[in-house]
């Protein structure tokens, strides 16, 4: 397949395929590597979104998984078998998926482990992996870099340890969880047990905790913020954006930068750098 010109010249690209508790998905791509992460849409899904983008399916050089919840795998292994490209997550994690689902089968041609913490190149993108604050078995985030560019994807954690906090300095593209508001979540339907999970130092960020990180410790240096895994049940994406503007309105040197939600449901457009 021949790519659109208009592809074969860019810099960076970054295309949240899809995020939120139903399935988590973005494409990182370079003019010579295309990384997807996560694969929490099923393999038609992922597809159909990565060609209404403008991208082919099979030009992805590999999968990197941040943890075995099923909204970040469940589209893993029809994924790996019809793309039969490297998939690479923790040792952990590649255990507590296997686990968990015992009936489907988790079994990669191409698996590569690495370490919490570890970095490595896919193609020309630097990726660094740092452990995140998650109910999970061993939880990462994201760090990429290609061609100047610094991309992050920061979701599910229960709060902002100092180490999110240093790694995520000097991003030009800063994908973080925006999960809930507070009080919708506590007068909502989910049971208590629920809500005492979702708010816990290992459950998800609440708007109001981003926008603390906003005002507090945000270096102000990304061209683009995208708010993501944004609960159906427990938020709304005006409150979100509104709690993140807020925070963000005394500095105002940085309100040209580009506030975007990511959507469960559709694409977003693609952010090129």
């Amino acid at each position: 397949m021949v790519r659109p010109a208009i592809l074969q010249f860019m810099a960076v690209r970054v295309t949240v395929l899809g995020s939120g508790s139903k399935g988590n998905s973005t494409l990182i791509a370079s003019s010579r590597t295309r990384i997807l992460v996560d694969a929490g849409l099923s393999c038609r899904e992922t597809f159909k979104r990565i060609r209404q983008v403008g991208e082919d399916p099979c030009a992805i050089d590999a999968i990197v998984i941040s943890h075995e919840h099923s909204d970040h795998v469940c589209g893993l292994p029809v994924l790996a078998r019809k793309l039969k490209i490297p998939v690479f997550m923790s040792g952990p994690t590649n255990d507590a998926w296997d686990r968990g689902c015992r009936e489907q089968n988790t079994h990669l041609d191409c698996l590569e482990l690495f370490a919490a913490g570890h970095n490595w190149l896919i193609g020309d993108i630097s990726v660094n992996s740092f452990t995140v604050p998650h109910d999970a078995a061993d939880p990462v985030a994201f760090a990429f870099r290609a061609e100047g560019v610094k991309v992050c994807i920061v979701t599910d954690l229960g709060y902002m340890p100092t180490n999110v906090r240093e790694q995520i300095r000097g991003c030009d593209v800063l994908m973080i969880e925006s999960n809930h508001d507070l009080e919708m979540l506590r007068i909502g339907p989910y049971p208590w047990s629920v809500k005492q999970r979702v708010m816990s130092r290992v459950g998800h960020l609440s708007n109001a905790a981003l926008a603390e990180f906003f005002a507090n410790d945000y270096d102000g240096g990304a061209a683009y913020v995208v708010l993501a895994h944004l609960s159906e049940q427990n938020n709304h994406p005006e409150i979100a954006r509104e709690a993140a503007e807020r925070a963000l309105e005394p500095r105002r040197n940085l309100l040209h930068n580009r506030l975007v939600l990511a959507s469960q449901s559709q694409a977003l457009e693609p952010i090129t750098l």
